[in-house]
């Protein structure tokens, strides 16, 4: 089967959140089942680009209405990654330091004509094109209603929503951007009086898959206004939960932390890893260690963040450490806090990709209380490397973490974003922490769960076919 993957991330070439990791690592595990899985993407000015050399394999004009752009698609010269990458480059639309900006409407929109002009020219044509979210969310439409897209009206189409809170809207005034397509069938691309890129593929797509069951549930009742739309359309919707990269997320290979070790040396391996922690951000190695990792904003619930760890420090015996970026107001209250619990808390705000492992293989629980939660990685990083995940339920952090009350569960579970709710979360940990048995049981426990994309990727591909055959 010859997979075409169309995405504005891929990691490690450009990565805001979890699509990139979704999209660097489903192919190669769709790879692995005997397919031809590839992405197409952007050709973006950042750190990867800058670090290595492209060829180009096509060049060709695509037109935004009667506005001509030149545009390259591009190789890597070197293999890095375990499958193809093609960029797409438009110099003056794409090529920019940043993936998103306030308007991206013609960038994003360049960036679908392109690519599907590009694949117009290959003698054997894609078996799946797979569009991931609102930035390729005008193909699904384009396939089946433009005309110089005809050929592709058999070929099968899917949509992964990774988070539907941004739906790539923009006026109708711009309708003249895309290619020609019969006007009758305008009111595909509506929604609520503007275009709407991701309402218009829910309604074109062949399929919809989100990021987890309970997300794909949870949207037909809060979807940015796309309620009622999914519920109408639920019949070709279904969640697939994303799986981790195992080759990437191992404890016993993974060369960014400090000591390696598997389920039978979890304790040796995660205390050398504490320790580092510890002493390098001047925590008491002898508390339970909490950790967050992701963006400080209202979605991860990180805006209670202040008032919660000022209440946890006070009253409990733990340590706290933070990392992340996000809204400047949340995290200059984050930054303030150190100086009022030296050796006990810490935060470093920014992103680091070493450390966020260092983390994961080193602190006792992570905390993710979350307001929206699509799929959520981290919480399957923690486990594989033992640390204990506290969640909210809702999305696919309650499809993949079971609270420890409940039979067979490991985990730590709230219904509430509240700084109370957090708060007992944490109680609730530091008690399991202080039966040792208990918690080293439930540490080896969870590093066994096996959330890796063999099962995803197997989900995918009967899906692929399922919906050749329909």
């Amino acid at each position: 089967m010859n997979i075409i993957h169309i995405s504005a991330e891929c990691y490690p070439v450009a990565k805001v959140g979890g699509l990139a990791d979704v999209v660097g690592a489903l192919p190669k595990y769709q790879n692995s089942l005997s397919n031809r899985s590839q992405v197409i993407m952007p050709f973006y000015d950042n750190k990867f680009t800058q670090e290595n050399s492209f060829s180009s394999v096509y060049q060709g004009e695509l037109f935004l209405g009667n506005t001509p752009y030149q545009f390259k698609v591009l190789v890597l010269d070197q293999k890095p990654l375990d499958f193809d990458v093609f960029f797409i480059d438009v110099p003056e639309l794409l090529f920019k330091d940043y993936v998103y900006s306030w308007d991206d409407t013609e960038r994003f929109l360049a960036f679908q004509i392109a690519a599907l002009d590009w694949l117009l020219t290959w003698d054997i044509k894609p078996s799946i094109i797979h569009c991931h979210d609102h930035h390729t969310g005008l193909i699904p439409f384009m396939l089946q209603e433009s005309y110089k897209y005809e050929v592709f009206r058999k070929t099968p189409n899917i949509l992964t929503i990774h988070n539907a809170q941004y739906q790539g809207w923009f006026s109708h005034d711009k309708v003249g951007l895309i290619p020609p397509f019969n006007f009758d069938h305008v009111g595909l691309l509506d929604w609520g009086g503007n275009i709407n890129p991701l309402a218009a593929a829910i309604k074109c797509a062949w399929w919809i898959t989100t990021v987890s069951p309970s997300y794909m549930e949870e949207l037909k009742q809060a979807a940015n206004g796309l309620e009622d739309l999914l519920k109408n359309e639920a019949d070709k919707c279904s969640g697939i939960l994303n799986g981790i990269d195992w080759k990437v997320w191992n404890p016993e290979t993974d060369h960014y932390i400090v000591k390696n070790y598997s389920v039978a040396t979890v304790d040796e391996g995660a205390q050398a890893n504490k320790k580092y922690l510890c002493d390098t951000f001047n925590l008491d190695f002898n508390k339970p260690l909490f950790a967050f990792i992701g963006r400080l904003v209202d979605e991860k619930g990180s805006d209670l963040f202040p008032e919660v760890f000022k209440i946890a420090l006070e009253k409990n015996n733990l340590t706290i450490l933070l990392l992340g970026s996000g809204v400047p107001f949340v995290q200059s209250q984050l930054e303030a806090l150190k100086k009022d619990f030296v050796g006990t808390y810490n935060a470093f705000i920014g992103y680091d990709e070493k450390l966020s492992h260092i983390i994961y293989s080193g602190a006792d629980f992570l905390l993710m209380p979350s307001r929206v939660e699509p799929c959520g990685l981290n919480q399957m990083y923690a486990l594989r490397y033992g640390t204990i995940p506290i969640v909210r339920s809702i999305g696919g952090l309650k499809d993949t973490v079971t609270d420890i009350k409940e039979q067979d569960g490991f985990g730590i579970c709230h219904d509430d974003v509240s700084v109370e709710a957090i708060n007992h979360a944490i109680f609730r940990a530091i008690d399991i922490y202080g039966d040792q048995k208990k918690y080293k049981q439930i540490r080896s426990k969870i590093m066994e769960i096996d959330h890796s994309w063999d099962v995803s990727a197997n989900q995918y591909i009967n899906l692929y076919n399922s919906i050749k055959t329909n």
